[in-house]
């Protein structure tokens, strides 16, 4: 599935595109923990992922949508493309929503098999994979809305 972060570089803007993908589901990841420690009281996942709130998660999903906002402004003022802001807005959201299956998609095969983390090269995360679990389950979701919604 990483295999489409390559075949949306290929596609019309492919480059703004790959940010989509990185933007979606590290952007709705920090967006979602932020929202989640400030307000988050409602637990989303207890068993797979005890600290996630569905406060936090939709917060992810409108953080993402933002920042994909704001990508399309920032390419447009200084790279002078003319692209949708709603458009980015709106794959940058549902980015954002597949990340989080994703993130708990790796979250309940962790605790399938008794382990905490994939790994402790990045401290305070769950290994490498948990930097690209979200990105995995994104990629394909960006290339087809990019494909599907030009």
């Amino acid at each position: 599935m990483l295999s489409y972060i390559y075949q949306t570089r290929m596609l019309e803007d492919g480059a703004v595109l790959v940010c989509l993908i990185f933007l979606s589901s590290w952007g709705c990841d920090t967006c979602a923990y932020c929202v989640g420690m400030l307000i988050g009281k409602h637990k989303m996942a207890p068993k797979l992922s005890p600290k996630k709130s569905v406060e936090g998660g939709i917060g992810g999903i409108v953080g993402a949508a933002l920042l994909g906002v704001l990508l399309a402004l920032g390419v447009n003022a200084w790279a002078g493309m003319s692209v949708s802001p709603l458009y980015y807005g709106v794959i940058c959201g549902a980015g954002g929503a597949i990340s989080q299956v994703g993130d708990l998609a790796a979250s309940a095969i962790k605790r399938n098999h008794d382990i905490k983390d994939y790994g402790n090269l990045i401290p305070g995360h769950g290994g490498i994979l948990d930097r690209f679990d979200s990105v995995i389950f994104t990629a394909p979701i960006i290339y087809y809305l990019a494909t599907f919604l030009a």
